[in-house]
This record gives structure tokens, sequence and C-alpha cells, in this order.
């Protein structure tokens, strides 16, 4: 039989004994062999970086996975339950290098690339079991001893395999490029990267004059935010259609840089709102200024930019032997050292014309117009220098420190503030300097290591990327949600570069690129293919796995060519690993038949931020090359995961929540309330505020199973072998019934498209129907003696309602739905399913669902909740009776009902009389006035006119029009003009006599006069809320039947004499004693101006004699 629950629960210890209960009984196991054979459903879990313990951004990717495939299980579906660890990447090398205390590349290599490699794979191998316990704790179902590892054989050969295939097309190649580069990590980093480290910082930029040669005394100004690249400068960049000014400052010195950037206030408004500003930094100054500040100047007049073009300068730092070696240093292009072109004698104005989707390169703004160009040291400055034939200088080694041929610059870090400092004093010194200043701007950072990147030209690995044709088209066969995800994704195939695939790391992908001495390179797709191909090595590498350094031994001979071969020592890119999954889980390369039943995927989701240009497009692209159709049906993609103010949560910031810490504060369901609600397109606000007011919900659908459980246990009442029969049940039976239903199939449209959001505010608002107005207008039937038909209808209906919905809330509260089964259903019915998620998903009875009572029910609640506002607003409380109710309503069939019923709207709101009235005005009164500027602003002049227009109209005519949907026409001199509800605004207030609400087509309004009679009822229903409280304080069970004690005389005696009976009904009071005496528990409280001292007792009963 089902037993009686506390209501003051601890979720968190329900949770751990819910997690020990399924792991005893082998549930999920359960699970998995009832569904075996059913239809498939296909999930594909994107791999959780196995690196550090999680965070509460984890638990909201996690939780809708388990959700969603909690769904699909009790709807019939065989799942493969597979969840998936990404493992290689420098995100696993920086922290081994922090346990380490390593600050640079050359002190791995000088410890040992096996050692560093073997403890990658234990930090690997550690957190993948912390995140599993943690995934557990959350209450996610997954096959955890079949998880796969991106590090695994079977990921890298299919990887392999992919690259083998577009090696076989032409489409892998070495090229160099102007990349990120952390000098940190050392290594380069691609366009789907960068985004992700991207930091808001200050950095000095200064305003540089470049001497024009032939043109005495006269500069070119440039600006830029990154000294160091001054030292590699080739050319300098104008737009030929702008307009140069030509300024002579005081000193006679005269100034070329674009007219609209002289008083141009940079950066104006992020400094007025503070926004994308540091703290500290002052207002930058316009050009104007700063020349002001150096005596004053004068406008010569001024040129098209067109017209500067082919003018040579001098460049700051034509001094250094690279800027005069030919061809470029160290890079050498030899067609241009045989024109003996170096960087300073390239020195000119070039108009670089526009980019690839048609904006100008150079514009008037921030800077000066005028941009220095070092086409080794930046990407777009290295396209412009592809395009026009200009020399390399590429000034930095792997640590982004300065090379040989760069003077005393030479050693020094291109990111370290005394390296900016010496060359800004070095500038200066020379002559060079204009101006210097800090800077607020957006700066890429290495989103491992932190540190500042810099643009290097190094050689690095590509693939081709012009058959993103085949992505672009499997991009449309994908249901996208939301769905502007497949706009996203087209903008960033549009504007993608070649993929680089390429790291000068250590611990990833060991790409299967051997390189041969006449420069030719060839891709290994098979670990049975390097086994042939194999002439050296072999024996060393075989058993292990093919990573760094095993494979770096393994020579081969070209199957052609006959030459001997190394493998480069470069590792790939870390999301080959993540996008390869839907092959080599699946086993693609072994077991083709299997892969077959399982792809595509029917769903995967992710975090949207960053993943168009990562995990999605490596998913896609590399779907497209094999297979050219879509790896999955549908992809759901999420914000992200904030603080409670919106902030980004950081450990070094004190606001990161870690899982461990939320999910024994809060409770696992409350976090997984929160993540299902909250709007997948939106950013979450996480905190402890949040949980908060997420964990009054959750107790609210506690005590409405806690109140069936409390009568049902004291009834003895089984739902077993009952059914509802629908000529018993009531109004309100009929109605919940149907609300039941309507959620039901509400519900299963929701998940059907994967919108759990939705179906939350939908199961939200059905909770307040069941707790706040099913239980609390049928609590009497639950209370009285009798255990007739209508108490065992009651008990049904309840159960039926609460056992459908922990059904429906199953997937997204496992642990507390859970439990209410075990005791709601279990205890009372042995032949159910040992758990709630061995359950299947509730299905919709159409024959229960009834729109006509919903709106007639839904319609007198609202008369309720408007009155209680009435009331409120007249601060008259509810304890207190009045005389009269009335209410204004169109439809005749509604206010029938409510009239039908009226003695739950007079029950309700303590009211002695229901009464309809004609129309809203004889509750409410309207104060129509025009919309000003609105109007002002639609009609000008006329404003006054319909002014006086609407002044003359009956205000209640206007009202009803607009309620009715019209528009208000009035007439100037012939003129019709239809004003509609924007063009008024309208208050309401009480008619005399009442307190009233108006909310739509319903108008309720309370009479506010007090009788004697009323005022004394009221005395004593603030006496019955006094021993209410009492009663709970003591702890005194819902059934004890009591005694009071302490004398109650005066006005409050006189009124108690009234309504003796209704008192003791409402109180469970079976004898009243005027004896001063302590009882079980005592309270001293006012009641007007009287103040009582009562104590209560429960009644004892001899124990009965048990019969046997």
């Amino acid at each position: 039989m089902i037993k009686k629950v506390n209501p003051k629960i601890d979720f968190v210890k329900l949770e751990h004994s819910i997690l020990e209960f399924w792991e005893k009984n082998d549930i999920f196991q359960k699970r998995v062999a009832s569904n075996k054979g059913k239809p498939k459903w296909s999930f594909i879990d994107g791999p959780i970086t196995a690196n550090n313990p999680m965070g509460v951004h984890h638990a909201w990717g996690r939780s809708l996975k388990d959700i969603y495939n909690r769904y699909k299980a009790m709807t019939g579906h065989e799942l493969r339950y597979q969840n998936g660890f990404d493992c290689q990447g420098l995100w696993v090398e920086v922290e081994v290098e922090k346990e380490l205390g390593f600050k640079t590349k050359r002190e791995v290599e000088e410890y040992g690339i096996e050692k560093f490699v073997n403890l990658c794979k234990e930090r690997v191998r550690k957190y993948s079991a912390v995140q599993t316990e943690q995934s557990k704790r959350l209450g996610m179902w997954m096959d955890w001893e079949n998880s796969y590892y991106t590090m695994s054989d079977e990921n890298n050969y299919t990887i392999w395999a992919f690259l083998k295939k577009l090696f076989n097309e032409g489409k892998i190649y070495r090229g160099s490029d102007s990349v990120p580069w952390s000098g940190r990590s050392g290594t380069s980093y691609s366009q789907m990267e960068i985004v992700e480290g991207r930091k808001l910082v200050a950095h000095t930029s200064v305003f540089v004059r470049f001497p024009l040669k032939e043109r005495k005394n006269e500069y070119i100004l440039v600006w830029t935010t990154t000294p160091w690249t001054l030292s590699s400068n080739v050319v300098a960049a104008v737009n030929g259609n702008l307009d140069y000014v030509k300024l002579q400052a005081a000193d006679g010195s005269i100034y070329y840089f674009a007219k609209d950037n002289l008083k141009f206030q940079r950066l104006e408004k992020q400094f007025k709102d503070k926004k994308q500003w540091i703290e500290g930094v002052p207002k930058l100054k316009t050009i104007a200024q700063i020349f002001k500040e150096r005596g004053g100047y004068e406008i010569l007049g001024s040129v098209k930019g067109a017209e500067m073009v082919g003018w040579k300068y001098e460049g700051p730092y034509d001094d250094l032997p690279a800027q005069k070696e030919p061809g470029g240093y160290p890079f050498i292009d030899d067609e241009l050292k045989a024109k003996n072109a170096s960087a300073a004698n390239q020195h000119c104005v070039i108009d670089p014309g526009k980019d690839n989707i048609g904006n100008d390169i150079v514009v008037a703004g921030e800077g000066t117009g005028i941009v220095h160009m070092a086409p080794g040291c930046g990407d777009i400055d290295h396209k412009i220098g592809k395009k026009l034939g200009l020399v390399n200088l590429a000034p930095l080694d792997d640590e982004s420190k300065f090379i040989d041929k760069y003077g005393w610059l030479e050693g020094k870090t291109a990111t370290d503030p005394n390296t900016t400092k010496a060359i800004i004093d070095d500038l200066k010194d020379r002559g060079f300097l204009v101006y210097a200043e800090e800077y607020p701007h957006v700066y890429p950072h290495c989103w491992r290591s932190g540190d500042e990147l810099v643009f290097r030209l190094v050689e690095e690995w590509y693939i081709n990327m012009d058959w993103r044709g085949k992505i672009k088209k499997i991009v449309d066969d994908i249901e996208w949600i939301p769905e502007w995800g497949k706009e996203r994704e087209h903008e960033w195939l549009d504007n993608m570069g070649d993929w680089m695939i390429s790291k000068k790391r250590f611990w990833g992908l060991a790409l299967p690129i051997w390189t041969f001495e006449d420069d030719s390179f060839y891709v290994v797709g098979s670990k049975e293919e390097l086994k042939e191909l194999a002439v050296e090595g072999w024996d060393e590498f075989e058993g292990h796995t093919p990573h760094r350094p095993w494979i770096d031994n393994v020579k081969i001979k070209h199957p052609e060519s006959g030459l001997i071969g190394k493998r480069i020592l470069d590792v790939g890119n870390p999301w080959l690993d993540a996008g390869i999954v839907p092959f080599s889980t699946l086993g693609y390369t072994t077991d083709k038949e299997y892969w077959k039943e399982w792809f595509p995927g029917d769903f995967i989701t992710e975090c949207f931020p960053g993943q168009f240009r990562n995990w999605f497009y490596s998913l896609l692209a590399m779907s497209a090359e094999l297979e050219e159709t879509a790896p999955f049906k549908t992809l759901l993609g999420h914000g992200l995961v904030k603080d409670e103010t919106g902030r980004d949560m950081h450990k070094s910031w004190g606001n990161a929540i870690w899982f461990d810490e939320a999910a024994e504060k809060m409770g696992v369901d409350v976090m997984r309330w929160m993540y299902a609600t909250q709007n997948i397109e939106h950013n979450l606000r996480f905190g402890y505020g949040h949980a908060d007011d997420v964990r009054k919900k959750l107790i609210q659908l506690w005590n409405s199973y806690s109140f069936y459980a409390t009568y049902a246990a004291v009834d003895c009442f089984s739902p077993k072998d009952r059914t509802l029969n629908t000529s018993d049940l009531t109004i309100l039976d009929k109605w919940i019934l149907s609300k039941m239903h309507t959620l039901i199939k509400e519900s299963t449209v929701a998940f059907d498209a994967f919108r759990v959001d939705k179906f939350m505010r939908l199961f939200e608002r059905f909770l307040d129907d069941l707790s706040n107005w099913y239980i609390r207008r049928n609590r009497r039937r639950f209370w009285k003696a009798e255990d007739d038909l209508d108490k065992q209808t009651a008990y049904q209906t309840l159960y039926e309602v609460l056992f459908t919905t922990i059904r429906l809330l199953a997937p997204c509260l496992p642990f507390v739905t859970e439990e209410i089964y075990q005791n709601l259903v279990r205890s009372s019915i042995d032949d159910t399913p040992e758990s709630i998620h061995l359950c299947d998903f509730p299905v919709a009875d159409d024959a229960y669902i009834d729109e006509a009572l919903m709106l007639q029910v839904d319609a007198l609640r609202k008369v309720v909740e408007q009155s209680r506002s009435a009331r409120n607003k007249a601060n008259l409380k509810i304890r207190q009776p009045l005389a009269k109710l009335c209410f204004a309503i169109e439809d005749d069939s509604v206010a029938a009902f409510i009239q039908e019923n009226s003695k739950v709207i007079l029950d309700e709101l303590n009211v002695k009389v229901l009464e309809r009235v004609a129309d809203s005005k004889e509750l409410v009164e309207y104060n129509v006035k025009p919309n000003l500027p609105l109007l002002g602003e639609q009609y000008g002049k006329q404003l006054q006119e319909i002014r006086k227009a609407i002044a003359a109209m009956d205000v209640n005519e206007i009202v009803h029009s607009l309620k009715s949907g019209y528009c208000v026409t009035i007439n100037l001199d012939g003129e019709s003009i239809d004003l509609h509800k924007e063009a008024f605004l309208i208050d309401t207030k009480s008619v005399a006599g009442f307190t009233s609400e108006l909310d739509g087509e319903i108008a309720v309004g309370l009479t506010t006069e007090m009788t004697p009679e009323l005022i004394s009822e009221g005395m004593v229903r603030d006496l019955i809320r006094h021993v209410q409280i009492m009663r709970k304080n003591a702890n005194f069970a819902v059934e004890d039947r009591i005694i009071i004690n302490g004398l109650i005389d005066g006005p409050l005696g006189n009124a108690l004499e009234k309504y003796t009976e209704f008192f003791c009904s409402e109180t469970l009071t079976i004898e009243m004693s005027g004896k001063v005496e302590k009882g079980e528990f005592e309270s001293t409280f006012k009641i007007n101006d009287q103040t009582l001292t009562l104590s209560i007792e429960r009644k004892k009963y001899p124990e009965r004699i048990k019969s046997g």
C-alpha cells in the first residue's frame, strides 16, 4: 500500500537513493533489453573534452541528450547509447604542461615526447572516468562500458581513410600562409579556432610617419595596434576613391591621411557606454586634437587616393638586414630574388581594392585611411602580397621571437610589452613616431593557453575546399533547430578558406603524410597499407597506437617512385577527430552493414556558438566527402551558460560553478528543470537564485503528490483494478482530465520537435491548474469521513493524473519521478514495470478532451484570479467576507457556466452573492487619452483637431469599438481618419462602491461596504488562520482532531458563537475549553485589537483491540 511521505523532502538525498536503486536493479540494462529489435533511433554524441571535471555548462547539453534519449526509449525505439570523449589536442597538452611546470614547447621536447604523450593519455583516462561518474550523477543513461574515445585506433585510422580519399582526388597540399600562431604553444591556429579565443584587451597603438621619397618633408601617416609588424613593412595601402587631406603641422611637416579621419571620434560609443572598453583607458583623441597639441595645423588641400598610388616612401626599419634581402626572408621567392626585389625597394603606396565579398579593404574611420602592410605578418596582407607579387618578411620564430637579420630586435618576444615599449622608444628617437596611445580592441588569444596570438608565415598542410558545394548541398537536407542555424552554416561555408589540418605539436592524430627527397608526398590510408609500404621502423611501431613518437620512426617506400620517405612530424587538427565519429564509431571501415543500420544519425545536439565552424562543419565536410550525404537528420543547437548577471563564467572571476558543487547544493532535478525550461536560442543565466525559484516549482509537484499520498494512506486507497467511470466524474474531474490529455498531445508534439522547453512551459501551466485549482478545490472530497463513490472517484482521478504526469516528466526529471512512481504505483500495483523508466510514454485519448469545458472553467478561474487582484488593490484580505461580486462577460454560454458554478466562486472569494451585469461600464470607468507622440508623428498639424475630436467622443463607445476589434473613425473637414488601438492610452478605475479589475473580455467588481455580520465572520476566519498555523508549527498530522484551550471572549467571542460549527469543521476541533492550559503547543497573537493566548493538543482515542 501507498505510504505517507514527508512534505519536507531532501531532493539531493533522494537522488542518491535512486542512483543506487537503478544500479542495484540493472534498470538501464532492462530498458535496453526491452527495446531490442524495435525501430532504431540513432543519436550521435558530440564528444566531451576529457580534460577537466564537468562544469554546469557541460550539463545543459548532456541533459538535453539524455532527455531525448529517454523520450525515444519510452516511445519504443532501440538506441545505441554511446557516449564520446574528445581526447586529443592542445587543450590536453596545455594542462599537462602546467602540471610539469613547462612554459615552452621546447621544454616538452627536452622532457621526451613519449613520456609527455603518455601523460596526456593518462590525463584523458583520468578525467573521462571523472566525467563518467559525474554524468551518472546527472542521471545520464549511456552504455558507459562502450564509450568511444577519439584517441582510439579505429578513430584515427578512419581519418586516415578520409585523408587518403582526398589525396587520391588531389585535395591535400602543403602551402605557406600567414596564420594565427601561439608562441607559447608553438603551433598555428585555423580559421575555425581563433574566434574562440578573442578577448578585449588594450594595446599600445602608434601613429607613425613614413617619409615620402622625392617629396621633401612630406609623409604618409599610418596607424597600427601591432608596432612589431612595422619591422616587416613592405607597402602602404590606400582607398583610391577616398579623399586624402594634405595637412601641414606646426613644424612645417606635411602629412597625408584620409580626410574623414581628421575629426573622427574614434570608439566614441564604446567609451560613452563603457562597453567593449578597458577600465583606466582614457578617451581617444582625434587626429585633429593630436596635431593641435603639437602646435596646431593648416589644411593645404586634398588629393584622391588614386593619385597617391605609386608614391614611394622610406620604411621605419629599412636599416634592418631583412628589409634588404632579395626575394624576402626567411622564405625566399626565387623569381623575386632574380629581380632583386626586396621589402625596402618595394615600398610604395598601393590600392588593394576589394575583398572577396566586395567590401573595400581600406576604409576611413579608425586609423588614418592608410594601412601599413606586412605580407609575412597578416592574413589579408599575405593575400594581397601574393596577388601583387610582394616579398614576404616573416620576422618571428616558433616562440614568437624575432629571428636573425632583425638587428637589435633578435631574440625579443613580439607580444612582450617590453618589446613594444622598446620599438616605440626607437621610433621616437629616430623621428618616425607621431603619437602613441592605449587602444582597447578585441584581439585573438590562444583559446587554451591564453597567450596572445601573432600572425606568422609558416608552412602547413591543407585540404583544398573547392568542393564546398557538396557540403552546401547536404546542409539543406538537415532539419536545423533553430531554423536560422542553416543560414549560419551556409554563411560560414560561403566565406571559409581552405581547411588547415596540421599542427606542430605532439599529442594528436598522427597525420598519415610521408614526404620524399623529390619534394613529393604520399598519404597512407590504413594500418594495413602502412605495414605493406613500411621499410623501416615497423617492428618498433607494432603494438603501439598510431601516435607520436612511435609512428615517427616508420619509413615507407613510395609505391611509384620507390623513394624512401619519412612521416611529417605534424599532428592533425582536433576537429578531424570529432568530425569522423559518425563513421569511426559505427564501423565504417570494419563493419559496413552495421554502419548502414545506424547511419545517418537521427539527432545531434551541441552548443551553437563556434560549432558552425568547428564540429558541425567537420561532420558535414567529412560526410560530404565520404558519402555525399548528411551525417545526421536533425541538429539542435543551444545557447551558452552564463552566470546570473549574464557574464561569462570564469574560474579567475570567481563566478564559475562546477557540476559537483551544483549537484550537491541544488540537486540534479532542479538543474535539469532549469536546462529543460530554457529557450534553446537564448543563453542560460545559471545560479542559485534561479535554482531557488525552480525548486519551488519542484516542491509544488511534490506537494501535489504528497497530498494524494497522505490521504490515500490514511484511507488505505489502492488504484489496483479500478478504472474511471465517466458518469461518476465531477466537472472539475472532467476538466483536469481534459487538460491532462491535451497536455499529452502537446507534449508529444514538443518532444518530437525537440523543443522540450516548450513542453516544460506547458507543464508548468498544467501544474498550476492541478495544484492551485483542481487539488485545492477538491480538498474536502479527500477530507470527508464518508468513503463514498465521490471520494473514490476523486482518488482515482488524481491517481491517473499524477501517474500520467510523472511519465510525461520522466525524461526531464528522472529522479523525483522515479521516487513518486515507486510509492504511487509500485506500492499498490505489483504487476507494473519495475521502474518508471521502463514505462511507455503516455498516449492521449481524444475522448477525454472537452474544449468547451476547458474554456468555461478557465474563464471561471479568471474571474476568481481577477477578483483576488481586485481585493489586493483595495487591501481586502481573502478571509474578510464581502457582500457581492459582479461580473461582465459577453459570451452567454460561459456566463451561464459561471453562474451554474457560483458556489465555487463564492467559496474561493469569500463572497455572499454572485451577479452578472450587462456591461463592464457598470464596474469600470474608462479614462481615454490620445497617444500624442504617436499621433503627432503620423498626423503632424492635424494633431490638435484629432485631440479635440477624441475629447468629444463617448469613452465607452471608443473602448467598445476597440475591444470588438474595430478601429475608431473620426471626420476632419470631410476626411475620414481611422485610429487603431495603439492611437489611444486607456486607463481604468473602479466605479464608486466597487473594487474592480478588467482583463480582456472579463470585468469583475467586488462591493466594498462592510456590515457588522461581515466583520464578525472575517474575525472568525482570521482565528481559523491562526489555529491552522499553530497546527502546522506543532507538526500535527492533517487528520488529527484537536482540543483548544484558552479564553476567547469580547468581540471575537461573540463572533465565534455565531460561527462555532464552521470554525470547528475548518480546524478539526472537537472540543473548546476556556481553561488556560499549556497543551502541546501554545501561541499568542492579535486579531483586530484583541490579543489571545491559546494552546492546542491532539485528542487521544483509546486504541482499538485487534481481533484474532
